[in-house]
């Protein structure tokens, strides 16, 4: 009988430190707000989000994010995360948004809940200039081996035409496998490609030739987070005082924001 009682006492104790570290929340925003914190998910990638010299993470979407933690009343936290694994970051909690240039797709559209769009974007091709000449349709792409970035829109497309391709990393390390002509190309955002190739950029060298396909960015939270709403409210706020044309002629994106 001692044992039994013992047994059930430990049971008793062992729930009750389940519900203490378990705390459940009625909502993202209030998860937030307990926590003094958003999460933000995010790669390298200029003019989206990247570091300055001082190793402060700037871009158009960082201070954007910067603004939205503002208009919540909460810090901010950038975090790096593979791409490929955002949708599992994100329902872990080890982040509370994904925003960061995320092209919607149907596999965004049906993991997270998706903020309103806020940019315009293209998949482009991506090659050396001096054989540009040479890949200026679909069918010109058959024999090329491309990089891509794993998880990402650029990768998606590449498949489903059935061309060659590795991944890498992040977007910017495609950039480098056709720079150092381990491979032939890749496919990368317009948006990066327009900061980061041809003349006066880092790769001077380098140029788009094909577009693959229109799209729209969005900014991912948790599915059914309560967070959407706030950021539509946020953006819409945002864009009639000015605040994201402001913000997106900083970083030369002006041409692409969605402006509510």
């Amino acid at each position: 009988m001692k044992k039994l009682i013992a047994l059930v006492l430990a049971f008793i104790f062992v729930l009750s430190l389940s519900a203490c570290g378990a705390e459940e929340y009625a909502s993202d925003l209030e998860y937030i707000t307990d926590n003094g914190k958003i999460v933000v998910g995010i790669t390298d990638f200029v003019p989206m989000d990247y570091e300055d010299e001082n190793g402060e993470w700037i871009g158009f979407d960082a201070d954007m994010a910067k603004a939205f933690a503002e208009y919540l009343g909460v810090d901010i936290e950038f975090i790096v995360i593979d791409w490929d694994n955002k949708i599992f970051e994100l329902e872990n909690k080890s982040i509370d948004v994904v925003w960061n240039g995320m092209t919607l797709t149907d596999k965004v559209k049906n993991a997270m809940g998706c903020g309103d769009p806020y940019c315009n974007n293209a998949q482009v091709v991506v090659v050396k200039s001096d054989a540009a000449d040479k890949y200026q349709d679909e069918a010109s792409l058959a024999d090329l081996a491309f990089a891509v970035e794993a998880g990402s829109a650029g990768k998606e497309i590449v498949e489903s035409l059935g061309l060659d391709f590795t991944e890498v990393a992040y977007q910017s390390d495609a950039l480098m496998e056709v720079a150092a002509g381990t491979s032939d190309a890749c496919v990368i955002d317009l948006l990066m490609a327009g900061a980061m190739i041809g003349e006066g950029t880092a790769y001077p060298d380098l140029t788009y030739t094909v577009s693959l396909t229109e799209e729209e960015y969005v900014v991912g939270f948790r599915k059914g987070s309560d967070l959407v709403e706030k950021f539509n409210e946020f953006w819409a706020e945002a864009s009639a005082d000015g605040s994201v044309l402001s913000t997106a002629e900083t970083y030369g994106v002006q041409e692409a924001v969605i402006i509510k």
